[in-house]
């Protein structure tokens, strides 16, 4: 079972809940919205104005069920000390993930809002920490949704699931 647990304010619960649904017909595992968020103050950093990501992800990490997999979803901006930005953060081989949206969304760029691109780049980031989850490291296939993103447009280039390498390695890791 995967949950999702929103962390702030600015992803919406009908966005998560798209999410999940998606994420459990990639997986084929339940993915359940959990009620109720997290106040990222703790981690937020006033000098940068992001949050520590591997702060939140230590925090998930505390209150993960067992068995189970935490996924949380940010609108904050992330970061890592030695990147500007993360687009997420996973423990390898863990059960805790975490992403922001914020740079998901097209109106980051100066353009126009777009629904279906955004829910489709956050499924794409969530499968991609998900899958470091299940050990996956970076694939050199560019389609696949563990391959390295640095950028929106490798992000987008992307498709919404694993290729047939990760996707085996992922289901022989559960």
């Amino acid at each position: 079972m995967i949950h999702v647990l929103g962390i702030g304010e600015g992803v919406g619960i009908e966005a998560l809940d798209q999410m999940a649904a998606r994420l459990a017909r990639e997986l084929r595992v339940g993915v359940r919205v959990r009620d109720g968020r997290l106040d990222p103050g703790f981690a937020f950093d006033p000098v940068r104005k992001q949050c520590h990501a591997t702060a939140l992800l230590r925090y998930l990490s505390s209150v993960c069920e067992v068995g189970s997999r935490l996924l949380g979803v940010t609108a904050v901006d992330l970061y890592v000390p030695i990147f500007t930005f993360v687009y997420g953060e996973a423990q390898v081989a863990g059960r805790c993930a975490v992403l922001s949206a914020h740079r998901l969304r097209q109106e980051f760029y100066g353009l126009p809002p777009d629904e279906d691109l955004f829910g489709e780049r956050l499924v794409k980031e969530a499968l991609h920490e998900l899958g470091h989850t299940y050990g996956l490291r970076h694939c050199q296939d560019w389609r696949c949704a563990m391959s390295s993103s640095t950028t929106i447009e490798r992000l987008d280039l992307k498709e919404g699931r694993y290729c047939v390498r990760c996707w085996k390695a992922a289901v022989g890791a559960e």
